[in-house]
Protein backbone atom coordinates (compact mmCIF):
# COMPACT_ATOMS: atom_id res chain seq x y z
CA UNK A 1 0.00 0.00 0.00
CA UNK A 2 2.91 2.36 0.62
CA UNK A 3 3.58 2.58 -3.10
CA UNK A 4 0.06 3.86 -3.76
CA UNK A 5 0.90 7.13 -1.96
CA UNK A 6 3.98 7.92 -4.06
CA UNK A 7 4.14 10.33 -6.99
CA UNK A 8 5.26 9.43 -10.51
CA UNK A 9 8.90 10.40 -10.03
CA UNK A 10 9.27 8.47 -6.78
CA UNK A 11 7.59 5.39 -8.22
CA UNK A 12 9.99 5.40 -11.16
CA UNK A 13 12.95 5.68 -8.80
CA UNK A 14 11.65 2.83 -6.66
CA UNK A 15 11.27 0.68 -9.76
CA UNK A 16 15.03 0.87 -10.26
CA UNK A 17 15.94 -0.46 -6.80
CA UNK A 18 15.41 -4.16 -7.49
CA UNK A 19 13.31 -6.57 -9.51
CA UNK A 20 10.88 -7.03 -6.65
CA UNK A 21 10.45 -3.29 -6.20
CA UNK A 22 10.11 -2.89 -9.95
CA UNK A 23 7.11 -5.22 -9.97
CA UNK A 24 5.53 -3.48 -7.00
CA UNK A 25 6.18 0.07 -8.14
CA UNK A 26 4.91 -0.50 -11.68
CA UNK A 27 1.74 -2.27 -10.62
CA UNK A 28 -1.17 -0.50 -12.29
CA UNK A 29 -3.04 -0.04 -9.00
CA UNK A 30 -0.38 2.48 -7.89
CA UNK A 31 -0.99 4.67 -10.92
CA UNK A 32 -4.51 5.96 -10.38
CA UNK A 33 -3.52 9.65 -10.57
CA UNK A 34 -0.81 10.86 -12.95
CA UNK A 35 0.31 14.43 -13.66
CA UNK A 36 2.91 14.75 -16.42
CA UNK A 37 3.04 18.56 -16.61
CA UNK A 38 6.60 18.68 -15.25
CA UNK A 39 7.70 16.41 -18.10
CA UNK A 40 5.66 18.04 -20.87
CA UNK A 41 8.60 18.61 -23.21
CA UNK A 42 9.59 14.96 -23.09
CA UNK A 43 6.17 13.35 -23.39
CA UNK A 44 5.34 11.85 -26.77
CA UNK A 45 2.46 9.71 -27.88
CA UNK A 46 4.21 6.40 -27.23
CA UNK A 47 4.69 7.36 -23.56
CA UNK A 48 0.96 7.90 -23.14
CA UNK A 49 0.24 4.62 -24.90
CA UNK A 50 2.62 2.72 -22.62
CA UNK A 51 1.16 4.33 -19.51
CA UNK A 52 -2.35 3.43 -20.60
CA UNK A 53 -1.37 -0.19 -21.13
CA UNK A 54 0.35 -0.30 -17.75
CA UNK A 55 -2.47 1.37 -15.78
CA UNK A 56 -5.51 0.11 -17.65
CA UNK A 57 -8.72 0.35 -15.69
CA UNK A 58 -6.94 1.59 -12.56
CA UNK A 59 -6.30 5.08 -13.90
CA UNK A 60 -8.82 7.68 -12.71
CA UNK A 61 -7.02 10.99 -13.24
CA UNK A 62 -4.50 12.03 -15.89
CA UNK A 63 -3.01 15.43 -16.65
CA UNK A 64 -1.22 15.91 -19.96
CA UNK A 65 -1.32 19.69 -19.67
CA UNK A 66 1.14 21.27 -22.06
CA UNK A 67 2.16 17.97 -23.69
CA UNK A 68 2.24 19.23 -27.27
CA UNK A 69 3.75 16.02 -28.60
CA UNK A 70 0.64 13.97 -27.84
CA UNK A 71 -1.88 13.48 -30.64
CA UNK A 72 -5.09 11.68 -31.54
CA UNK A 73 -3.60 8.21 -32.08
CA UNK A 74 -2.07 8.06 -28.62
CA UNK A 75 -5.28 9.26 -27.01
CA UNK A 76 -7.31 6.69 -28.88
CA UNK A 77 -5.11 3.96 -27.41
CA UNK A 78 -5.43 5.66 -24.03
CA UNK A 79 -9.23 5.77 -24.25
CA UNK A 80 -9.41 2.11 -25.21
CA UNK A 81 -7.25 1.03 -22.27
CA UNK A 82 -8.35 3.44 -19.53
CA UNK A 83 -12.12 3.23 -19.59
CA UNK A 84 -12.54 4.26 -15.95
CA UNK A 85 -10.90 7.65 -16.41
CA UNK A 86 -12.84 10.40 -14.63
CA UNK A 87 -10.57 13.46 -14.86
CA UNK A 88 -8.57 14.28 -18.00
CA UNK A 89 -6.56 17.46 -18.57
CA UNK A 90 -5.51 18.06 -22.18
CA UNK A 91 -4.94 21.80 -21.81
CA UNK A 92 -2.52 22.97 -24.48
CA UNK A 93 -2.33 19.62 -26.30
CA UNK A 94 -2.44 21.43 -29.61
CA UNK A 95 -2.16 18.34 -31.82
CA UNK A 96 -5.46 16.83 -30.82
CA UNK A 97 -8.58 17.17 -32.94
CA UNK A 98 -12.20 16.04 -32.85
CA UNK A 99 -10.94 12.47 -33.25
CA UNK A 100 -9.80 12.49 -29.62
CA UNK A 101 -13.24 13.45 -28.33
CA UNK A 102 -14.77 10.79 -30.54
CA UNK A 103 -12.52 8.22 -28.86
CA UNK A 104 -13.39 9.51 -25.39
CA UNK A 105 -17.07 9.36 -26.26
CA UNK A 106 -16.78 5.77 -27.44
CA UNK A 107 -14.75 4.35 -24.57
CA UNK A 108 -14.80 6.70 -21.54
CA UNK A 109 -18.39 6.98 -20.37
CA UNK A 110 -17.33 7.71 -16.77
CA UNK A 111 -15.56 10.95 -17.68
CA UNK A 112 -16.54 13.81 -15.36
CA UNK A 113 -13.92 16.54 -15.83
CA UNK A 114 -12.35 17.41 -19.19
CA UNK A 115 -10.01 20.31 -19.96
CA UNK A 116 -9.55 21.10 -23.65
CA UNK A 117 -8.36 24.69 -23.24
CA UNK A 118 -6.25 25.94 -26.15
CA UNK A 119 -6.94 22.80 -28.18
CA UNK A 120 -7.73 25.04 -31.10
CA UNK A 121 -8.64 22.32 -33.61
CA UNK A 122 -11.67 21.31 -31.54
CA UNK A 123 -15.02 21.99 -33.23
CA UNK A 124 -18.72 21.35 -32.70
CA UNK A 125 -18.14 17.70 -33.62
CA UNK A 126 -16.27 17.20 -30.34
CA UNK A 127 -19.12 18.61 -28.28
CA UNK A 128 -21.63 16.44 -30.11
CA UNK A 129 -19.48 13.36 -29.43
CA UNK A 130 -19.14 14.19 -25.74
CA UNK A 131 -22.89 14.69 -25.42
CA UNK A 132 -23.51 11.23 -26.85
CA UNK A 133 -20.92 9.25 -24.91
CA UNK A 134 -20.08 11.14 -21.70
CA UNK A 135 -23.39 11.83 -19.92
CA UNK A 136 -21.73 12.20 -16.50
CA UNK A 137 -19.65 15.20 -17.57
CA UNK A 138 -19.68 17.86 -14.83
CA UNK A 139 -16.80 20.12 -15.82
CA UNK A 140 -15.78 21.13 -19.33
CA UNK A 141 -13.17 23.73 -20.22
CA UNK A 142 -13.01 24.69 -23.89
CA UNK A 143 -11.37 28.10 -23.51
CA UNK A 144 -9.92 29.47 -26.76
CA UNK A 145 -11.59 26.76 -28.86
CA UNK A 146 -12.86 29.41 -31.21
CA UNK A 147 -14.36 27.07 -33.80
CA UNK A 148 -17.18 26.25 -31.38
CA UNK A 149 -20.58 27.77 -32.17
CA UNK A 150 -24.09 27.66 -30.75
CA UNK A 151 -24.74 24.37 -32.57
CA UNK A 152 -22.01 22.66 -30.58
CA UNK A 153 -23.24 24.13 -27.31
CA UNK A 154 -26.79 22.98 -28.05
CA UNK A 155 -25.62 19.41 -28.68
CA UNK A 156 -23.45 19.43 -25.55
CA UNK A 157 -26.05 20.62 -23.06
CA UNK A 158 -28.78 18.34 -24.38
CA UNK A 159 -26.65 15.33 -23.51
CA UNK A 160 -24.73 16.67 -20.50
CA UNK A 161 -27.37 18.43 -18.42
CA UNK A 162 -25.42 17.84 -15.21
CA UNK A 163 -22.68 20.33 -16.09
CA UNK A 164 -21.53 22.32 -13.08
CA UNK A 165 -18.47 24.11 -14.48
CA UNK A 166 -18.27 25.43 -18.03
CA UNK A 167 -15.52 27.66 -19.40
CA UNK A 168 -16.15 29.24 -22.79
CA UNK A 169 -13.48 31.89 -22.46
CA UNK A 170 -12.32 33.13 -25.84
CA UNK A 171 -15.00 31.26 -27.81
CA UNK A 172 -15.63 34.33 -29.91
CA UNK A 173 -18.26 32.84 -32.23
CA UNK A 174 -20.77 32.27 -29.45
CA UNK A 175 -23.94 34.36 -29.50
CA UNK A 176 -26.93 34.78 -27.20
CA UNK A 177 -28.56 31.67 -28.68
CA UNK A 178 -25.82 29.52 -27.14
CA UNK A 179 -26.52 30.98 -23.70
CA UNK A 180 -30.22 30.29 -24.12
CA UNK A 181 -29.46 26.60 -24.61
CA UNK A 182 -27.29 26.60 -21.47
CA UNK A 183 -29.99 28.34 -19.44
CA UNK A 184 -32.59 25.84 -20.58
CA UNK A 185 -30.60 22.64 -19.99
CA UNK A 186 -28.00 23.25 -17.23
CA UNK A 187 -29.83 23.84 -13.93
CA UNK A 188 -26.84 22.54 -11.93
CA UNK A 189 -24.39 25.09 -13.35
CA UNK A 190 -22.24 26.70 -10.64
CA UNK A 191 -19.40 28.32 -12.60
CA UNK A 192 -19.57 29.94 -16.04
CA UNK A 193 -16.71 31.77 -17.77
CA UNK A 194 -17.67 33.89 -20.78
CA UNK A 195 -14.63 36.14 -20.85
CA UNK A 196 -14.11 37.80 -24.26
CA UNK A 197 -17.22 36.19 -25.76
CA UNK A 198 -17.68 39.45 -27.60
CA UNK A 199 -21.04 38.82 -29.24
CA UNK A 200 -23.16 38.07 -26.18
CA UNK A 201 -25.61 40.66 -24.86
CA UNK A 202 -28.02 41.17 -21.98
CA UNK A 203 -30.58 38.89 -23.64
CA UNK A 204 -28.33 35.85 -23.47
CA UNK A 205 -27.12 36.44 -19.94
CA UNK A 206 -30.63 37.03 -18.64
CA UNK A 207 -31.61 33.54 -19.79
CA UNK A 208 -28.64 32.19 -17.85
CA UNK A 209 -29.82 34.02 -14.74
CA UNK A 210 -33.33 32.63 -15.08
CA UNK A 211 -32.29 29.05 -15.73
CA UNK A 212 -29.16 28.62 -13.59
CA UNK A 213 -30.23 29.56 -10.06
CA UNK A 214 -27.29 27.71 -8.46
CA UNK A 215 -24.76 29.95 -10.21
CA UNK A 216 -21.97 31.06 -7.87
CA UNK A 217 -19.34 32.41 -10.25
CA UNK A 218 -19.82 34.29 -13.52
CA UNK A 219 -17.05 35.91 -15.55
CA UNK A 220 -18.14 38.25 -18.35
CA UNK A 221 -14.96 40.31 -18.57
CA UNK A 222 -14.49 41.85 -21.98
CA UNK A 223 -18.14 41.37 -22.95
CA UNK A 224 -18.71 44.96 -23.97
CA UNK A 225 -22.34 44.54 -25.04
CA UNK A 226 -23.76 43.88 -21.58
CA UNK A 227 -25.26 46.58 -19.38
CA UNK A 228 -26.33 47.20 -15.80
CA UNK A 229 -29.53 45.27 -16.49
CA UNK A 230 -27.57 42.09 -15.85
CA UNK A 231 -26.84 43.10 -12.28
CA UNK A 232 -30.56 43.31 -11.59
CA UNK A 233 -31.19 39.92 -13.18
CA UNK A 234 -28.39 38.33 -11.17
CA UNK A 235 -29.70 39.83 -7.95
CA UNK A 236 -33.20 38.50 -8.55
CA UNK A 237 -32.32 35.02 -9.78
CA UNK A 238 -28.89 33.95 -8.50
CA UNK A 239 -28.81 34.29 -4.70
CA UNK A 240 -25.69 32.10 -4.36
CA UNK A 241 -23.51 34.36 -6.49
CA UNK A 242 -20.24 35.23 -4.77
Amino acid sequence: RIFSFLDVVTLCRCAQVSRAWNVLALDGSNWQRIDLFDFQRDIEGRVVENISKRCGGFLRKLSLRGCQGVGDNALRTFAQNCRNIEVLNLNGCTKITDATCTSLSKFCSKLRHLDLASCTAITNLSLKALSEGCPLLEQLIISWCDHVTKDGIEALVRGCGGLRVLSLKGCTQLEDEALKFIGAHCPELVTLNLQTCLQITDDGLITICRGCHKLQSLCASGCSNITDAILNALGQNCPRLR
